[in-house]
């Protein structure tokens, strides 16, 4: 191409002594060969801007399954933690009635049949069974089979014999039943003073546990087994044809991750494990999951992360290719329009979809047609070009057993039974709510009171500081307050309606003084027997709590005292604040 006049001489003077002295084409050509296109340019920047991020996300998600995994096994010692206190329950529960049934009178006077019938009857509505052994571990009676079916020697003589040595309750191992012909377990209670036999059985089969166990709804692969002390299944979530089998992990499983295999041929599998074990039996409650259970969804999140981050990637990169056709082919026109302006040609502007760079190709038009001022205007537009172009890129049971001695007829055993259930299962209620943390006395009166409210107000009186007491404790309170209460309402304050009631107590040193206290304006006379109360009172009271217990007949009124020591009432397990709780 051949220029002429004072443009020629500007471009020569402006390219510089090297391309002026002839090596200005060579210089360029290896600038261009170091060039790449501007979608190569577009595609590392979102590269780097996807990549780095992704990276990011994947270090981020990876510390929160960490965390993850650590609230999960933290959860899984609660919730072993919270199934071997249920079964500990169940397990205490079962020697609170044998307790009672060692009362029995038949007992005593060793009427086998009738005591034989007593039980079973008590324990109806139960799935256990009760069993009187005498000093030969022979079985002298059992509940399972009608009396006076031929039986032969427990087949768990090492656990009745730890009983009988030590003298206290003792819960047994899992062992097959001779009589029961399925798994079953003991708790053994030793007696004294019985006529007949001097140990007390309540067995039950080892799958009744299962309903424990199915409280808590365990998902996301996670099971749970209760073993007993050999390290044998009781009962499982996993497979009920276990029980009675040594549990697959071995007998000393702790907690962490451990390996083992599920069943004989199956792949050895790391399981995460939770256990615990139960201060009243010495079993161990074992929760597990295969660890590839609990790491699917982080590995699922990844792996979805990955294909949606590599997605973006190409997405981008597809983006910054197409994007970076558009801004280069209107630049490379531009390009041919500065060279035809370069050549003294006629340019006309062109409409391009970027407005910089429309609006260089109508400054280079303006240039061509205003050729006095064009070689300045030139490289302006060139310089303003290059910058616009560089900023683009940078852009119960014992209870009914009591009230059938009682009970004058059906109904009334109905109703005296229902009614005690209901009041047990209102503390029972209070126990489920305040946890380890107990029951406050003040509740405690409320709920067992709240079926015998009079409808005037101020016939109630409660007054007391604040006191928590232990569920222990609050269970044997609540039944003595309930039976109080009944006693109220058929012969005392509200049995008229001028009676009233008033409950107080204070702390004095190291025992609670309680004062149970009816105002009858005129007292009606009763016989005066020992009934389910009276020994609800004497022997709950005074037998589990200690308590002092003065009862007084007044002219207008009946008054109960009980102090009691402070130690059999305060929960072990301190309430929480509310700020804990929160």
């Amino acid at each position: 191409m051949i220029r002429s006049g004072k443009g020629f001489l500007a471009a020569q003077h402006d390219e510089g002594p090297d391309q002026a002295a002839g090596g200005g084409d060579g210089g360029t050509a290896s600038r261009r060969a170091r060039a790449w296109p501007i979608e190569v340019y577009l595609a590392l920047l979102a590269a780097v801007i996807v990549v780095p991020s992704l990276i990011f996300t994947l270090v981020l998600l990876d510390r929160n399954g960490q965390a993850q995994r650590d609230l999960i096994e933290t959860l899984a010692h609660a919730t072993a933690g919270s199934i071997s206190e249920a079964v500990d329950r169940e397990l205490l529960g079962m020697f609170t009635t044998l307790r009672v049934l060692s009362t029995a009178e038949s007992l005593a006077r060793g009427d086998l049949a009738n005591f034989h019938a007593r039980a079973q009857a008590a324990l109806e509505d139960r799935a256990a069974f009760v069993i009187l052994l005498d000093s030969g571990d022979s079985q002298l009676l059992n509940t399972r089979v009608p009396f006076g079916t031929p039986l032969g020697k427990t087949p768990d003589t090492g656990s009745t014999a730890t009983a009988r040595r030590t003298g206290q309750p003792v819960v047994s191992d899992v062992f097959y039943g001779n009589t029961s012909k399925s798994w079953v377990f003991n708790t053994i209670l030793p007696l004294r003073g019985a006529a007949r036999g001097d140990t007390l059985l309540m067995s039950q089969n080892a799958e009744n546990l299962s309903r424990t166990l199915s409280q808590k709804n365990l998902t996301g692969g996670w099971n749970v087994s209760l073993l007993d002390r050999r390290g044998h299944v009781l009962t499982s979530s996993f497979n009920s044809s276990d029980i009675g089998k040594p549990f697959f992990l071995g007998q000393g499983t702790v907690s962490g991750r451990l390996t083992g295999r599920i069943e004989e041929g199956a792949p050895e599998e790391s399981y995460v494990v939770a256990t615990t074990r139960s201060p009243v039996s010495n079993w161990q409650v074992v929760v597990w999951a295969p660890e590839a259970a609990i790491d699917a969804p982080l590995q699922r999140s990844m792996l979805m992360l990955l294909l949606g981050s590599v997605a973006v990637l190409a997405f981008a990169t597809l983006a910054a290719w197409l994007l970076g056709r558009q801004i280069a082919s209107p630049i490379r026109r531009l390009a041919r329009d500065a060279r035809r302006l370069g050549a003294g040609e006629e340019v006309q502007p062109v409409a391009y979809p970027v407005t910089e760079i429309a609006t260089v190709s109508a400054a280079i038009a303006q240039a061509s047609a205003d050729r006095r001022r064009a070689e300045n205007e030139i490289r302006f537009l060139m310089r303003e070009v290059a910058h616009r172009s560089k900023n683009q890129l940078t852009v119960v049971s014992s209870i009914a057993k009591q009230t059938g001695r009682h009970a004058a007829s059906l109904p009334a055993f109905q109703e005296s039974f229902q009614r005690r259930l209901l009041g047990l299962a209102r503390s029972t209620d209070l126990l489920i709510a305040g946890g380890v943390a107990g029951v406050e006395l003040r509740e405690l009166m409320n709920a067992q009171l709240e079926p015998f409210l009079p409808p005037e107000d101020g016939r109630i009186e409660i007054a007391g500081p604040a006191f928590r007491l232990d569920n222990s404790a609050a269970q044997t309170l609540g039944l003595a307050a309930h039976e109080l209460a009944t006693n109220a309402a058929k012969y005392g304050a509200f049995s008229i309606s001028a009676g009233r009631l008033r409950i107080a107590w204070r702390i004095h040193g190291d025992r609670l003084s309680l004062q149970w206290r009816e105002y009858v304006p005129r007292l009606p006379p009763r016989e005066e027997t020992p009934g389910f109360g009276t020994q609800v009172i004497e022997r709950m009271l005074g037998g589990s709590l200690d308590a002092e217990i003065t009862r007084t007949v007044h002219s207008n009124g009946l008054e109960y005292s009980f102090v009691i020591p402070l130690e059999k009432l305060r929960p072990a397990v301190p309430p929480r604040s509310d700020a804990a709780q929160a």
